[in-house]
């Protein structure tokens, strides 16, 4: 399989821009199956999530044009209802978005179990709680989820626990119901507004995206738009955490900084200088960093995919910082391949106690998920020696030319194909 070479201990330098972000787009892509019209995406991350969930819509009777590598023009006009194809729907947690989008075109929908990264029990109950209220039936057979409904009514939803995917979902199936739905406890994170703000601009009537009460109110018609997807806060985190590791100064452009603020005041809080600016952000360390504690919480708390990014970040700070995952229960498999780089990481549950050591030494790993894969490059970025990562299928899922901007950096990073003698160099993932 392919993988990562880095050759640690080089501080990285200079500037990196943030391309769109994948968790709004692995949203919104599904959501122009609602649409009467041809929508066109633009700042679309050129990642293999995008690329297989495109593969589905085409599948399933969507006419999909590539404008260039980050615009996308989507035809769903011509779309019949069919099931959708098993095998790619389990590469991606994302998949299940398709409930919601196929239920609000055609009021009803067969989709297998979604599949993903796999750190802990990711149900869909909350899901399927939403399109009972709305006033669907479902049942799951053979791992296919069948639901179907003779019209769908607004309502008011309660969600028993924050999750971002039953909030997307009910907001997709919702858009187009009759009546009035009202989502508390909702989901609050940005690429929640910005599936909200594509939907709105198609059209639909939503209200109150970014607090924890949504309000739908149901439209006929969804219109063909053209729209460009908000930076990717996770991505710019991630090479905030990278530059921190490294000891290096970065500056990050193409950002939202209020989307970067519970990982900008933890890096402070470390002793991590970040100079905020319009559109960019920049960080540097010129003193020694402090421990620091971390818990991860729904939106505005610190985002849980940052989760691992900082905590290969904590490895290499003196002192001892405690990391509490409080929002998914198996989040804490990479630290076994952390711990063979010469990190002191100790997991009790869903705490992480990590002891920091002086230098981090390269090691050969895999990635288990994908923020984890990100959590071993920053790791090897600031070791001692090589690290050659394993399973980079998963860092593919979610970070766009991540050689080729960390090389821009001063990385020094290969990708090595399979394909190819192991000493050949081959740039981009």
């Amino acid at each position: 399989m392919d993988k990562l070479v880095i050759s640690g201990g080089h501080k990285l330098k200079g500037t990196v821009s943030i391309s769109g972000a994948k968790n709004a787009a692995v949203a919104i892509l599904p959501a122009t199956i609602l649409s009467d019209g041809v929508c066109k995406i633009e700042n679309i991350p050129a990642i293999s999530d995008i690329t297989l969930m495109c593969r589905i819509l085409s599948d399933m009777g969507a006419n999909i044009k590539m404008i260039n590598k980050n615009t996308i023009e989507i035809d769903p006009t011509k779309m019949v209802f069919c099931e959708t194809p098993n095998d790619l729907m389990r590469g991606m947690r994302a998949s299940c978005y398709l409930m919601g989008a196929l239920l609000g075109k055609f009021s009803k929908a067969s989709v297998c179990l979604p599949g993903g990264c796999d750190f802990g029990t990711r149900p869909i109950d909350q899901h399927l709680k939403g399109f009972k209220a709305l006033g669907a039936d479902y049942d799951i057979n053979a791992g296919v989820i069948h639901v179907e409904c003779k019209k769908l009514v607004g309502t008011h939803i309660y969600l028993d626990v924050v999750s971002v995917g039953a909030t997307v979902n009910i907001m997709l199936a919702a858009v187009k119901s009759e009546g009035l739905t009202v989502i508390e406890n909702a989901a609050k994170e940005p690429h929640i507004v910005d599936l909200a703000n594509f939907l709105n601009c198609m059209g639909a009537d939503i209200f109150g995206a970014g607090t924890d009460v949504i309000k739908i109110r149901g439209v006929k018609k969804l219109k063909g738009v053209t729209y460009s997807i908000i930076p990717d806060q996770i991505e710019a985190g991630t090479y905030m955490a990278a530059a921190v590791a490294t000891r290096g100064d970065v500056t990050i452009e193409n950002v939202i900084p209020k989307h970067l603020e519970s990982i900008t005041a933890k890096l402070e809080e470390m002793g991590v200088n970040v100079e905020s600016f319009d559109e960019s952000v920049r960080v540097f360390c010129d003193k020694p960093l402090q421990k620091c504690n971390i818990k991860t919480m729904p939106h505005p708390g610190f985002p849980t995919d940052m989760q691992p990014q900082i905590t290969a970040l904590l490895s290499t700070v003196e002192g001892t910082s405690i990391v509490n995952e409080a929002v998914w229960d198996n989040r804490f498999r990479y630290i076994e391949e952390l711990s063979r780089m010469g990190a002191k990481i100790s997991v009790d549950g869903r705490l992480a106690v990590v002891e920091g050591v002086k230098k981090l030494t390269g090691a050969k790993v895999s990635a288990t998920d994908l923020r984890a894969g990100a959590a071993l490059i920053i790791a090897g970025l600031s070791a001692n020696g090589k690290t050659t990562i394993e399973n980079i299928n998963h860092i593919e899922r979610g970070y766009e030319n991540i050689v080729e901007k960390l090389t821009n950096l001063g990385a020094d990073i290969k990708h090595i194909s399979h394909i190819f003698p192991e000493e050949e160099e081959v740039s981009g993932i």
